[in-house]
């Protein structure tokens, strides 16, 4: 018991600081880094947790996947973060009453927690016994009965986010030939095709 405290506050301590440190430095390298340290110790908060499943996927998919391809396309973009520092100012105060209100919504769930602990499981499904389910079969029986449509919204959601980086990164390249769909469908006989008149032994 005691060596799982000590695991507890090992992996919650750097799980905090690496958070932190991803907001903290300037270098976007840096940041991704100590993002994916970030997830490791959060795999190992579910390990102890008893939700193996939830961390491996944590290490495989945001690990493995996510982290390294924002990595990767952070160096190769090459994109002027300092540039894009400079509308900061701007939108500084809609962010402070945004993390104002977290603020508030995480004193409210603490306050409640401490002056009624008895009220948060007591709204909450009891568990069934891991020993006739699996850990992976019961997430699943909740994800995809009680959370199907969260989870729908979810994947949405990351959808549109993906499509918007798509965008943003995209960059045009001067004198570069593409390929414009809409003029090739409205293409007439009279701009196809061009018919002309060649003399008998003698070429265009």
């Amino acid at each position: 018991m005691i060596l799982a405290s000590l695991f507890f506050y090992l992996f919650a301590t750097v799980t905090i600081f690496s958070a932190f440190m991803v907001i903290a430095v300037r270098n976007p390298v840096h940041a991704v880094l100590f993002l994916v340290l970030a997830f490791i110790n959060a795999a190992g908060l579910f390990m102890l947790a008893g939700a193996e499943f939830l961390a491996l996927i944590l290490i495989v998919v945001y690990v493995g996947a996510v982290a390294v391809l924002f990595l990767f396309v952070v160096m190769m973009l090459d994109i002027n973060f300092a540039e894009l520092r400079q509308g900061f100012q701007q939108y500084a105060p809609i962010g402070g009453v945004i993390g104002l209100i977290v603020l508030v919504e995480l004193l409210l769930v603490l306050g409640s927690w401490i002056a009624a602990p008895g009220a948060v499981g007591a709204a909450v499904e009891p568990i069934p016994d891991l020993s006739e389910t699996s850990n992976i079969e019961a997430i699943g029986n909740v994800l995809y009965t009680r959370y199907i449509f969260f989870f729908q919204v979810a994947g949405m959601i990351l959808l549109v986010a993906m499509i918007g980086a798509i965008v943003l990164t995209l960059r045009h390249k001067e004198n570069v030939r593409r390929q414009d769909i809409s003029s090739q469908i409205a293409r007439s006989r009279e701009t196809a095709i061009e018919v002309r008149k060649v003399e008998s032994g003698k070429g265009i």
